[in-house]
């Protein structure tokens, strides 16, 4: 995907609307045990700024294929689903695909835009923000989606052209995408060029510019801290894997919490088109619901995913493993551990939110978007059994 640098480009459009969801959805959810998930982009070469450069502009794309009937984990306990409107994600789908190929040249050839509509990032949005006022609040979650996936596939895995060697670096630049540097005009004018080199960053930019524009700096604010978190467990599940550790189970559940789904739940009032402030964001008990839904969400997807990550030739660990390892048990085994710890969380979460919501309304009103978001994650990944989830190991 090597290209030319661009020169130096215009800055980033007030716009609304341009997220990323479509390189970490084409790819698949990223981090611990979600590799099998991924669809493999076109191989990049390294341009001067240590990270894979351009891919050419795509062609023509196809019809999706329906996503499979729902297939639950048995025993696994999530709440349900709100929402689940297929005409409302396939437009949804389609604006992405017109946003990679003309805004941000995501991905180069038909095959790609497929994998793209056949992961289902408009299901997926859809499913977890059912209280979004309007198609312009669910884009900016997807967008946003994409992007992160992008970032981790490009810059975070070797087969796609990541390097333990510069992971950090890399990460170092994609956060700066979101979260511009302050220089002299000479090196703003570098570093502008360095982000319109890459496609993930290129993404990302365009997504958090889209965000701001339906955002409150408060939110666009709580949003790069989150991806700052989550570079940092990339990092952490970088480590063990270039060193083939399988952490213990305390310690894997560490990484989670900052390797997760987390940077999507939180925007789950700003794509609710209103705004919880940062005075309640920040309380602790809110904190503490924040992160037991996400690491809820996220442990999800390990169980999901377990199959696919063990058919791939590589490391992998994920909660079951880890579990495995540790216990010195059978994977079978393991699994169901792990889906008690799995709705542990869960029910630890509704009871947080419970607590929280008979305090005061808008909060109520959160702790309903971040359930949404659990519920809705989970139907999404049910959804996509067959094809890239499993329900047992």
């Amino acid at each position: 995907m090597n290209a030319p640098n661009p020169g130096t480009p215009e800055p980033p459009a007030d716009a609304a609307g341009s997220p990323h969801l479509l390189t970490r959805l084409l790819s698949g959810p990223s981090g611990l045990g979600t590799g099998s998930l991924r669809l493999a982009p076109v191989p990049v070469a390294e341009p001067d700024i240590s990270l894979p450069a351009d891919p050419e502009s795509p062609s023509d794309a196809s019809a999706p294929e329906p996503p499979p009937a729902s297939q639950r984990i048995e025993g696994l306990y999530c709440p349900p689903a709100v929402r689940d409107d297929r005409a409302l994600a396939d437009e949804v789908n389609d604006r992405l695909v017109e946003w990679a190929e003309q805004e941000v040249g995501l991905y180069p050839d038909t095959e790609h835009r497929e994998a793209l509509v056949g992961f289902d990032p408009g299901r997926s949005v859809v499913l977890c923000h059912p209280d979004a006022p309007g198609i312009d609040h669910l884009m900016a979650a997807a967008r946003l989606l994409v992007g992160e996936n992008a970032v981790d596939d490009y810059f975070c895995e070797a087969e796609y052209g990541g390097s333990a060697d510069r992971r950090g670096a890399a990460l170092a630049v994609a956060q700066s995408a979101i979260d511009p540097p302050h220089n002299t005009p000479r090196y703003e004018a570098d570093w502008r060029s360095g982000v319109e080199s890459h496609p993930a960053l290129r993404s990302m930019r365009s997504a958090m510019d889209h965000f701001r524009a339906l955002a409150t700096p408060a939110q666009a604010h709580r949003f790069r801290h989150d991806i700052a978190s989550l570079y940092l467990g990339y990092n952490a599940e970088g480590d063990c894997i270039s060193q083939h550790r399988t952490p213990a189970v305390w310690e894997y559940l560490v990484q989670r919490q900052f390797n997760s789904f987390r940077p999507c739940l939180t925007l789950t009032d700003a794509v609710g088109g209103y705004e919880l402030p940062a005075h309640l964001f920040a309380d602790p008990a809110v904190q503490r619901a924040v992160a037991l839904s996400s690491n809820a969400s996220t442990i999800c997807n390990d169980l999901y995913s377990l199959r696919k990550e063990q058919q791939s030739e590589r490391f992998h660990y994920s909660l079951p493993t880890v579990i495995a390892a540790e216990e010195d048990c059978s994977i079978e085994d393991a699994f169901q551990q792990a889906i008690e710890v799995h709705n542990d969380v869960v029910h630890l979460f509704e009871e947080q939110a419970a607590a929280l919501s008979a305090t005061d309304p808008l909060l109520a009103r959160f702790m309903t978007g971040l359930t949404n978001w659990v519920g809705g994650n989970h139907e999404w990944h049910a959804g996509n059994v067959g094809t890239r989830y499993a329900t047992s190991p």
